[in-house]
């Protein structure tokens, strides 16, 4: 297999796509959210997060190419590797924020600087945890059913990518539709155009012709010249991090985290042996866990993980080279400040169709990769994620309506308020926390039902009224704009767990053959 093939052109427009919108993300949020000054944003952060980039991408470029050399094979796409959304959100709203607001209060002289420092030790965490699960993560892995890993992913898909840029390109449908149809003609059609054009680029070039023809592209004013800065370690900063409390007080995120990102690598090396590419999890994770630790040792405050998407970057025709080329740009872009000129140039719409695209491949993937019989099990699989991600609309919602602030915080008062059309939104926020575990567990449940394996099944409930015991999952707490885990068992989830677990486990001598419905 060569490193550089002509889908990885196409992959590659996809996967640095999808991790310039997380760099997009963090530019904003750290900004305009958390207040960090831009030297600190472009001199730090973006430096920091340019080295675990690079690094895994490079590496798992290498392990794609060693497994296409072991199994003489030519058609081997390697993992995809970047920013982790959902993590990068809850560094933000759940650990420094809260941290600058407690500086704030307290009275101290930098509050951003003490709210970036408590982001690098929950990165620095979040890698430590990803490293030390990689040893046993392969039997976790091979003893859960394809059903439950794939489906975990597929709600993620559905609810946090595809929702969201199909609600984008339905806002701006000049833009959003037409590349969409690009995207479906060359990806779904399996065409190409004439002169051996990548259907990616097309995207997004018709998309960012479009933008400016409309009036979505330049985006505000013309951004100051580029600067380099090259990475450097931040010792002091995080000793300073590590000395100043920064890590009991955000616990439960952090290790909640941290066992999603593992959780969530776990489901994407399966997605990926489910599309042919079968990789070694101890290594991946390895890999995986080093590039956090090197991101918060030069300064990022946000932890890399092994990618949602490689089904769709395979399809593609991506194979090595594609996550070469993604570290390559990906490094140019954070060490040379030019990505606030690429955010002015070409806004997010001009490439979100494949984005979307992504989203619905992966989201059928866990119906086409698993046994047909298994089918309610992904079903079940998808309806956590896609919860997770209403609460999120609904606190957003909220948020739009002018509360979530201190004169109209959220409080408990909300959950009678939802009720009365009925809208039970308790429950939609108990769903929220954890719900990658809920996903799998539950879905790994509803296979070992399928399958008359009640041990198994009772098993995996045992499993999840253990988990809801620790406070990792159901558990919720009030903040002024949000609904945080909290660390305390949720008893009435643990308590029905461990009933739905008996009764799994006693259908061997409470049911009989039939029952056919």
């Amino acid at each position: 297999m060569r490193w550089m093939s002509r889908g990885d052109i196409d992959g590659f427009f996809g996967l640095a796509l999808d991790n310039l919108v997380q760099l997009l993300l963090i530019d904003t949020l750290c900004r305009f959210v958390l207040g960090f000054p831009p030297e600190l944003v472009y001199g730090r952060v973006l430096p920091g997060a340019a080295v675990s980039i690079l690094v895994g991408n490079l590496f798992y470029a290498f392990q794609a190419k060693k497994l296409a050399e072991r199994t003489g094979r030519t058609d081997v796409c390697a993992l995809p590797y970047g920013i982790n959304t959902v993590s990068l959100i809850a560094h933000v709203f759940l650990i420094m924020l809260p941290a600058k607001a407690l500086a704030t209060a307290a009275g101290a002289a930098d509050p951003a600087r003490i709210a970036w420092q408590a982001g690098l030790v929950a990165t620095l965490c979040s890698g430590i945890i990803e490293l030390a699960a990689a040893p046993f993560a392969e039997r976790v892995r091979k003893a859960t059913p394809r059903a439950a890993l794939l489906s975990t992913l597929a709600g993620i898909a559905m609810g946090f990518i595809s929702f969201g840029f199909l609600f984008r390109a339905f806002a701006r449908p000049i833009v959003g539709l037409t590349t969409f149809g690009v995207v479906v003609l060359t990806y779904f059609g399996r065409v190409r155009f004439k002169g051996h054009l990548p259907g990616g680029l097309v995207a997004i070039g018709l998309g960012t012709a479009l933008s400016w023809a409309i009036g979505i592209a330049p985006a505000g004013a013309t951004p100051p010249p580029a600067a380099f800065h090259l990475p450097v370690p931040v010792v002091g900063d995080m000793i300073a991090a590590l000395s100043g409390g920064h890590l009991l007080p955000y616990l439960s995120v952090i290790v909640a985290m941290g066992l999603f990102n593992v959780l969530g690598s776990l489901q994407n090396i399966e997605s990926a042996e489910a599309a042919g590419d079968s990789y070694r999890t101890q290594p991946s994770l390895t890999i995986n866990g080093l590039g956090s630790i090197a991101a918060a040792l030069f300064g990022s405050a946000f932890p890399t993980t092994i990618y949602i998407g490689h089904p769709g970057w395979k399809a593609l025709g991506a194979r090595a080279g594609y996550s070469v080329l993604n570290g390559a740009f990906i490094t140019i872009i954070c060490v040379t400040g030019t990505l606030a000129w690429i955010s002015w140039a070409v806004p997010i719409d001009a490439g979100m169709a494949i984005v979307l695209w992504i989203g619905i491949v992966i989201s059928a993937q866990a119906f086409q990769a698993t046994p047909r019989e298994h089918a309610p099990a992904v079903v079940i699989g998808l309806l956590p994620g896609i919860g997770a991600w209403g609460a999120l609309m609904a606190k957003n919602g909220l948020k739009a309506a002018g509360m979530g602030g201190p004169g109209r915080p959220f409080t408990e008062a909300l959950i009678s308020e939802f009720q009365k059309s009925d809208t039970w939104i308790h429950g939609v926020f108990s769903l929220e926390q954890g719900f990658l575990f809920t996903s799998m567990l539950l879905s790994a449940a509803v296979v070992g039902v399928i399958e008359k394996q009640w041990t198994a099944a009772a098993a995996w409930c045992g499993l999840a009224a253990l988990i809801s015991a620790t406070g990792l999952m159901h558990s919720y707490q009030w903040t002024a704009d949000d609904t945080v885990l909290k660390l305390a068992p949720a008893w009435p989830f643990a308590i029905a767990y461990a009933v739905v677990a008996v009764v799994f486990f006693t259908a061997r001598w409470t049911t009989e053959p039939g029952g056919d419905h």
